[in-house]
């Protein structure tokens, strides 16, 4: 005769719509993040332009790695990192998004020095 299993030990499926309070996308909470990374990683850079493609991959990746450990686990996260030559000209940004209001969200940050311009946003989606 062969030997009584325990109980499945497999996770079940939670088909969860929402995310729980405490994993929610917060805006105030993303902008913080972004603006202390950007700080961190511009205050002393110069505008050099064959340097910039390697600095918009470097700090978005930076984000996107710190806004993981944050434990927005079942978000697709989305970020675009700008940086332009100080000139003293205006510059303007727009995003569109077709989203849940209730689930998703983004924030952005934007760092000057004498030198540069960056704007970094990032987006979080929850993955239904």
């Amino acid at each position: 005769m062969g030997e009584l299993e325990g109980p499945s030990t497999a996770p079940e499926n939670t088909y969860s719509i929402r995310p729980n309070y405490q994993h929610k996308f917060r805006s105030s909470t993303v902008k913080e993040i972004i603006h202390a990374i950007l700080k961190t990683e511009l205050s002393n850079k110069l505008y050099v332009p064959e340097e910039v493609p390697q600095m918009t991959k470097s700090l978005s990746e930076n984000i996107k790695n710190k806004l993981k450990d944050m434990g927005y686990d079942r978000y697709k996260l989305v970020v675009q990192v700008v940086i332009g030559e100080q000139r003293g000209e205006g510059v303007k940004m727009a995003a569109r998004c077709f989203w849940d209001a209730d689930t998703d969200n983004y924030a952005q940050d934007v760092f000057m020095n004498d030198s540069l311009f960056c704007v970094a946003a990032a987006f979080g989606c929850f993955f239904y």
